[in-house]
């Protein structure tokens, strides 16, 4: 079943303010165009988005602010496959692990959740005898409409 593509916007600010993190004029335009994205977005992407919101707002302060969510967990750096060169895409951390299904000849990006991939995860702790802390799974092929 594919998740809903955008949260509630104020949950990445209210993170921040619980923990005593500053969020600037400009950290909060950056926080909303992640929390209220409908596809994964590249640093460039969020930054022309920003920029709409407020035009001071440069390259450095959207890198930053990238890196301060990682560093924290809030957000994962995705590579999908390199469908568009070798560009990075950035997305909330979700409540449930999700498979990225990627088409290789249009871009398009779906996210699957399937309680298939919980199981094939807890086998793996079994049979491997390891604790899984992180996991990332992406598929690539070709959409129904591009097979057509």
């Amino acid at each position: 079943m594919p998740l809903p593509e955008t949260q509630i916007p104020g949950r990445l600010q209210a993170y921040f303010s619980e923990r005593g993190i500053r969020i600037t004029q400009q950290r909060r335009a950056v926080l909303r165009v992640i929390e209220t994205a409908t596809k994964h977005l590249d640093a460039s992407q969020i930054l022309r988005k920003v920029q709409r919101v407020d035009a001071s707002v440069d390259r450095s302060t959207v890198y930053r602010t990238l890196q301060l969510l990682k560093r924290h967990g809030l957000i994962d750096e995705l590579d999908l496959m390199h469908i568009r060169g070798e560009g990075h895409y950035y997305e909330r951390k979700m409540n449930r692990e999700h498979i990225h299904i990627a088409c290789l000849r249009c871009g398009k990006i779906t996210e699957f959740v399937t309680s298939t991939y919980d199981k094939l995860k807890q086998q793996v702790e079994k049979d491997c005898h390891f604790k899984i802390l992180v996991s990332r799974l992406e598929v690539g092929g070709y959409c129904s409409a591009c097979r057509q």
